[in-house]
């Protein structure tokens, strides 16, 4: 049984190394050349201080950043398994005794703004990391240069276009490309680390600070480029219920930690013996030897393009998960395997982000320029982690005010310095991910607010089940053979949508459902706890479907399940009925006339709950109502 559980958590680890770490393993090939530009390295100064100072501070962030924090604290602040920041809000929300709704109110403003920010994290990452591979072509030949933004283009197109067919078969292939990738820059660093053995010393963690020291305030915009070693990190903690705490701790420990580490030295110890290798192209290309060159340009294209993959397939999930919370839209939500629930493809999301990583990629032009772009979502967003873990680590662990306050000061240090540095190049592209992180706060915040009034609108017109209980036993209302399922956002009293309908028709089915769908704060329901069903009079039920924000709802199948045991539903027989809302922005509800207008042409936008459930299409009756908000 042990030797069981053991292999499958090597395979584990083996499918993490392909979705996990794609995009802090590729780090290497822009990380440590962005790092010394910008600390306007001189080849004719004092190379070996230039060179150990930047390797050290990586080493270290490495260690700090994503061993400790992610891979050894963060992994145990999960809900049921699952990681992520909206799972680190469920844990505190779930926390009822601990925190007020003041406190509440403010988690949520943090998650959404780290949420955000993971859109523009999401849009930078396959440009910078597809060009950054692509870019090899010209240690080749120099006038291959010119083809680079065509190629990048190509790949970013082709690569965005097959998202609609799923990635199972493409991930298959995923683990074994990145277990080669490692070894190769573990390889690299070793065939260069040999020649200049003397790099080992930059681990030490005074080379680092003496750099930083010794560049006063300047070491502010070093440290924003340090940042680029580290990118990547989010996604171990996202990405925690899906392989495990276990087999991303054997991943990164026996694999991805040391291999790149050495492969940062071996950097180091080329640039000691080649210092014109910072100026004159890549140090990373230039590791390896001429006869290997086409090799890793083509190896390296591979894992940017499992890189940008397994972050579109991050910003999907993270999508999904907003709209189950009630902080987005409701977005078309294709499933490309139907055994496995959670390959889901968005168009909108798709194209949003293809639209914006050609603009990128085009608007820059090099990876080199795209580098000042990369890194204030992915600091401010660890950075937000880092304040939400220090209250579950004080109010739901019960740890001490020491014990919490000592590495949440450490990592907070570390990653305000991040943030700084990641600010001081504003003007030179980092204000895209800021503008875009604002933008899509707005919305997410405006769209809660909206409907929180929209559901005080329709609660208004309500009226209680009771009415129409009595009615029908004193045989008033026509009933018609059929069943007819009416969705409904609030489990209490009627829906406006059953209202409207007897209004104009003057009958009710002989079978009447109504059903609500409920997404909680957890990532998974069980399934004794999936439904609730309550009968108000004969051929007369309420029933509640309940779903995790993780989980892909399966409600017709559900609701027939869940009816089992009180009637017989016929599936081709049912009819689902759908209030539609016209919204008027000259209502009492509490918000700017600017969001109100905001919010209203997110509600077009917004799928109807029948098509966003996946209901027989031509199953579903929608009812137009007009409400004022």
């Amino acid at each position: 049984m042990s030797e069981h559980k053991n292999s499958n958590s090597w395979a584990l680890a083996l499918a993490a190394l392909g979705v996990v770490y794609g995009d802090i393993g590729t780090s290497p090939l822009y990380a440590l050349k962005e790092s010394l530009v910008h600390a306007h390295f001189d080849p004719a100064g004092d190379v070996a201080h230039q060179v150990f100072g930047p390797i050290s501070l990586m080493f270290w962030s490495l260690t700090l950043m994503a061993a400790v924090k992610y891979l050894l604290l963060l992994s145990h602040a999960t809900n049921q398994g699952e990681g992520g920041m909206f799972a680190l809000l469920s844990l505190l929300r779930g926390a009822k005794d601990a925190f007020g709704p003041k406190s509440v109110s403010a988690f949520v403003l943090f998650t959404l703004f780290g949420a955000a920010l993971l859109y523009g994290d999401g849009m930078i990452t396959p440009a910078i990391s597809v060009l950054s591979a692509v870019e090899g072509l010209g240690e080749l030949n120099k006038s291959f240069t010119a083809y680079v933004l065509p190629i990048a283009t190509v790949i970013l197109l082709g690569l965005f276009m097959v998202q609609k067919y799923g990635t199972a078969k493409i991930g298959v292939s995923f683990g074994p490309v990145m277990i080669l990738w490692f070894f190769c820059l573990a390889a690299l660093g070793l065939y260069r680390l040999v020649d200049r053995p003397e790099i080992l010393a930059a681990l030490s963690p005074h080379h680092g600070i003496h750099y930083l020291a010794s560049h006063g305030l300047h070491g502010i915009v070093i440290m924003g480029m340090v940042l680029l070693a580290v990118t990547g990190c989010e996604a171990m903690y996202a990405d925690i219920g899906h392989f495990g705490r276990g087999p991303m701790q054997k991943a990164w420990f026996y694999l991805a930690y040391p291999a790149l580490t050495l492969n940062y030295l071996g950097q180091g110890a080329l640039i000691l013996s080649n210092p014109m290798s910072v100026v004159e192209g890549s140090p990373f290309y230039r590791m390896a030897p001429e006869w290997l060159l086409v090799p890793m340009i083509i190896l390296a294209t591979m894992a940017t393009i499992i890189a940008s993959q397994a972050m579109i397939t991050g910003v999907y999930s993270l999508t999904q998960q907003a709209v189950q919370l009630g902080y987005l839209p409701r977005l078309k939500i294709i499933h490309t395997n139907p055994e496995i629930r959670g390959q889901i493809y968005m168009p909108q999301v798709n194209f949003l982000l293809l639209a914006c990583c050609l603009a990128l990629v085009w608007t820059f032009g090099s990876s080199s320029r795209l580098a000042s772009a990369y890194g204030f979502s992915v600091a401010m967003g660890m950075l937000l982690t880092t304040i939400l873990f220090y209250f579950v680590a004080r109010r739901i662990w019960g740890w001490s005010y020491w014990k919490a306050i000592l590495p949440v000061v450490l990592f907070a240090l570390i990653e305000s310095s991040y943030v700084a540095g990641s600010l001081s190049k504003f003007m030179d592209g980092a204000w895209f991910p800021l503008v875009v992180a604002i933008g899509l706060w707005i919305v997410m915040k405006t769209w809660t607010d909206g409907r929180a009034i929209l559901f005080q609108a329709m609660q208004r017109g309500r009226l209680p089940v009771q009415h129409l209980i009595d009615e029908i036993q004193k045989d008033r209302i026509i009933r018609v053979p059929g069943a007819a399922v009416f969705m409904s956002a609030s489990a209490d009293g009627l829906p406006l949508a059953l209202l409207h309908h007897l209004k104009h028709n003057k009958a009710l089915h002989k079978q009447v459902i109504l059903l609500t769908v409920r997404f909680e704060d957890t990532p998974y329901v069980q399934d004794e706890t999936r439904h609730t069903v309550e009968q108000h009079c004969v051929e007369f039920y309420r029933v509640i479907l309940r779903y995790g924000f993780s989980e892909s709802p399966e409600v017709f199948e559900d609701l027939v399940q869940a009816l089992e045991g009180y009637t017989k539903v016929k599936k081709n027989g049912i009819t689902f009925y759908q209030s539609r809302e016209v919204l008027l922005t000259n209502g009492p509800g509490k918000m700017a006339k600017w969001r109100k207008k905001l919010f209203v042409t997110l509600s077009r936008l917004s799928r109807p709950a029948t098509g966003y459930f996946d209901l027989p299409p031509r199953q579903v009756c929608e009812l137009g109502i007009q409400l004022e908000v």
